[in-house]
C-alpha cells in the first residue's frame, strides 16, 4: 500500500455490530489509522447479553436469523466456535421457516383456560396465510390497503365468515388474531401492524435455518471481532456532537468530528453507524452542513419502534414440558386490536405472551415475555416491582391458578437509552426501497472525485432487505469498508471478498 493511502484516516460513529464490522475489515485490508468513537462505555451497540442471577440472558438481539451459509453472523458464530452442535447441523441450516419458527405453543385465556391447540388452529393458519400474502404486494406493484393491520382484519373477516359461522367459537379465534397481531408488532418492531407498510413489507428477506442462540451470549462474537483489532480502536464515553462536512475552504480536511466534550478529531472519511432511533432524533444538529432533503424525508419517514422484554423466573412451571411459545389470548379482544386503548392502565394487555427460555436445565424456570410500541415504551418507566406484580395477575388470571408467584423479573430498556431510541427499524406505511437507498447513499450525493465519500452510511436500517437483523447490521458495516477500499482500489492490495448485498 502507498504511503498516502496507509496514511487515510477513518472515524466510524458508533461501535455496534456494523462499526466493528467495518473496522475489522478496514484494518484487515491494510488501513492503519481507523478509529471508532463510540457514546456509551461498551461495545456491541443493541447486541447486549446481561444476567439473571447467574442465568445468562439477552437484553438485545436474540437469536441468529436464518442459520445457514449466506447468513455471515452464523459464519464467523462457527469460526469461533460460539454455537451449539445442534445449530450447525446440515438439517438444521435446511430448514426453511420463513422467519417464523416452528415452536409448540401453550395458549391460555384471559377466563384462566388452557385452550387445545385444534381451538385456535384455524386462526392461526389464516394468520400465517395473510402473512404471506401481504410479503407479496411488492412485487405485484399494488396496494389494496396502506398498512399490514388493515389488509389482515379486513381479509380475515372476509374470508372467516362462513367457516367461523358459530358466534362463540368466532369470536374465540378473533381474539387470537389479536394475540397474533401483537406477536407481530414485537417481530417487526412496531406499535401497531397498522403503522406498518403493506407493499414495503415485501421488502424483507430471510435465509434458511432454524433460529438459534449463542449458549455463551451474543456478545461473545463482539468480543472475538474486537479481540481482532488493536486495543485501543475504540474510544468509549465519547458521544459526537456534530459533524462538519463538506469542508472546501479547507484542503488538508475533509471532515471534522466535533465530540460533546469539545475535541475535534480530524477525518477522510466517517462512517456513521448510529441507529436509526438516534438519526430521527439528533440529524438536524448531527451534521453541518443540514443533510439533503430527500435523506431527511427519508429519516423520518421510515419506522424505528420498540420491542421489550420481560424476564421472569419461577419456582416450578406452569407450562408444558415441551412448550416453546405460551400466548395469552384476551376473550374481550375480538375486534383484532394490536394497542391498548389506557395504557397507563391495561398496558401489560400487550404482552402477547412468553417465550420458553431453554434448556431448563441450565436456565432453571424462565420466561421471556415480549411487548412492543408505547406500551413497551411506558413499561420502562414503571419500577421492577411495578413489573413484577403486573406480570403476577396476569399469570395467576390466565392459569387460573391463584398462587403462582414469580421469583424476579429483569427487563430491557431500549425506549429510554439515549444512544438508541428504540429497538430496530421497519418500513412504515409510505416507505418504499428509495427511502433505504436514501438513507445509506454517502455525502456529498454529487460525486466529485478530490472531495467524495466524505460520510457514510451502515446500519441495519440502511440495508435493502435484512433490516432489523444482525447480519443485516454486519452487512452495512463490510458494504461501507468495501465501499472505501473500492476508492483506494488501485493502490490496495489484494481485496478481500465483497459482502453480498
Amino acid at each position: 500500500m502507498n504511503s498516502s493511502v496507509s496514511d487515510v484516516r477513518i472515524v466510524i460513529v458508533g461501535c455496534g455490530i456494523s462499526g466493528i464490522a467495518a473496522a475489522h475489515r478496514l484494518l484487515k485490508s491494510g488501513f492503519n489509522h481507523v478509529r471508532i468513537l463510540e457514546a456509551s462505555g461498551r461495545s456491541g451497540g443493541r447486541i447486549k447479553t446481561g444476567k439473571m442471577g447467574d442465568k445468562i440472558l439477552e437484553i438485545g438481539a436474540n437469536w441468529i436469523h436464518g442459520p445457514s451459509e449466506e447468513n455471515p453472523v452464523f459464519c464467523l458464530a462457527r469460526q469461533y466456535g460460539l454455537l451449539s452442535p445442534d445449530a450447525l447441523t446440515p438439517e438444521n441450516q435446511a430448514m426453511d421457516v420463513g422467519g417464523h419458527p416452528p415452536w409448540t405453543p401453550n395458549v391460555f385465556t384471559s377466563s384462566g383456560r388452557k385452550l387445545k391447540l385444534e381451538d385456535i388452529h384455524p386462526a392461526v393458519e389464516l394468520f400465517a396465510e395473510l402473512l404471506e400474502e401481504s410479503a407479496k404486494f411488492q412485487e405485484k406493484g399494488g396496494e389494496p390497503w396502506p398498512s399490514v393491520g388493515q389488509f389482515i382484519r379486513t381479509e380475515v373477516l372476509q374470508r372467516s365468515a362462513e367457516k367461523w359461522k358459530a358466534d362463540n367459537a368466532g369470536s374465540l379465534k378473533r381474539c387470537m388474531i389479536s394475540t397474533m397481531l401483537k406477536v407481530e408488532c414485537c417481530v417487526n418492531g412496531t406499535h401497531s401492524l397498522d403503522d406498518l407498510g403493506l407493499g414495503a413489507n415485501g421488502l424483507y428477506k430471510t435465509t434458511l435455518g432454524l433460529d438459534c442462540t449463542f449458549p455463551g451470549g451474543y456478545e461473545g462474537l463482539v468480543r472475538n471481532l474486537m479481540s481482532e483489532m488493536p486495543a485501543d480502536v475504540v474510544t468509549y464515553k465519547q458521544p459526537v456532537r456534530c459533524i462538519h462536512w463538506n469542508n472546501s475552504d479547507k484542503r488538508d480536511v475533509a471532515v471534522n468530528v466535533e465530540c460533546e466534550d469539545g475535541k475535534v478529531v480530524a477525518a477522510d472519511h466517517v462512517i456513521v453507524t448510529v441507529p436509526l432511533g438516534y438519526l430521527k432524533m439528533h440529524y438536524s444538529s448531527l451534521f453541518h452542513p443540514p443533510l439533503p432533503l430527500h435523506k431527511i424525508y427519508s429519516i423520518q419517514r421510515y419506522g424505528f419502534g420498540t420491542n421489550n422484554k420481560i424476564f421472569v423466573e419461577f419456582d416450578s412451571p406452569w407450562w408444558d414440558q415441551d412448550c416453546e411459545v405460551i400466548y395469552m389470548v384476551w376473550e374481550d379482544e375480538d375486534a383484532m386490536v394490536d394497542q391498548v386503548e389506557d395504557i397507563t392502565g391495561s398496558w401489560i394487555k400487550k404482552l402477547f405472551g412468553f417465550t420458553v427460555v431453554k434448556p431448563s436445565e441450565r436456565f432453571g424456570h424462565i420466561l421471556c415475555g415480549w411487548i412492543a410500541g408505547h406500551e413497551a415504551s411506558y413499561m420502562e418507566t414503571l419500577s421492577e416491582q411495578e413489573v413484577l406484580n403486573a406480570v403476577t395477575q396476569l399469570v395467576r388470571r390466565f392459569t387460573g391458578n391463584p398462587i403462582i408467584t414469580p421469583r424476579r423479573v429483569l427487563t430491557s430498556q431500549w425506549f429510554h437509552d439515549p444512544w438508541t431510541g428504540g429497538s430496530y427499524s421497519y418500513p412504515s406505511r409510505g416507505c418504499s426501497l428509495q427511502d433505504i437507498e436514501n438513507m445509506m447513499e454517502p455525502l456529498p450525493s454529487k460525486r466529485s472525485v478530490s472531495r467524495s465519500l466524505q460520510v457514510l452510511f451502515a446500519g441495519e436500517a440502511t440495508h435493502p432487505f435484512y433490516y432489523s437483523t444482525v447480519h443485516g447490521a454486519l452487512l452495512t458495516g463490510w458494504r461501507e469498508a468495501d465501499r472505501l477500499l473500492a476508492h483506494y482500489a488501485s493502490t490496495l492490495p489484494a481485496q478481500l471478498p465483497k459482502s453480498n448485498l
